[in-house]
């Protein structure tokens, strides 16, 4: 049985419609060949995030995703962190909306449990183009960007 949760954590709750994200990150996982397991998504604010990747990855820098990987064979589980601080930066830097560098960010980290890789440039590469290539699947118009 696949589960997927949304969390709020040293933030106040931030709207989307949960029930969208909740059929496209499926889709991503069934697009890429693998079932759905136990995903948490858990947004925080910088600061939570910051002590998180000191703590466990030993790094002193802000990210916008944290991804812990606990996928088995063909089903995908993990535990998603997202700086909503940083979404919110990185949509005005690059001139985004909010949403959809929202849902930007969780397809990161899910293409990261489905084994994709952005440490090189050909894999940052191709990484985007999943993004993007998800983000295309989303019918926006069922959410407020």
């Amino acid at each position: 049985m696949s589960n997927i949760q949304f969390f709020f954590e040293d933030i106040q709750p931030v709207k989307f419609n949960k029930n969208l994200l909740n059929q496209q990150i499926k889709y991503l996982i069934r697009t890429e060949n693998y079932k759905t397991g136990d995903i948490s998504i858990i947004f925080c604010s910088d600061e939570y995030l910051l002590q998180m990747n000191e703590q466990y990855l030993k790094h002193d820098y802000y990210t916008d995703i944290i991804t812990f990987d606990y996928v088995g064979e063909s089903v995908i589980s993990g535990d998603l962190f997202i700086s909503i601080d940083r979404v919110r930066e990185n949509a005005d830097k690059f001139n985004a909306k909010f949403k959809v560098e929202l849902y930007r960010v969780v397809f990161h980290g899910v293409l990261h449990l489905a084994g994709y890789k952005d440490k090189s440039e050909e894999d940052k590469k191709l990484m985007r183009s999943m993004e993007d290539f998800y983000l295309h699947a989303v019918d926006f118009s069922e959410e407020e960007l």
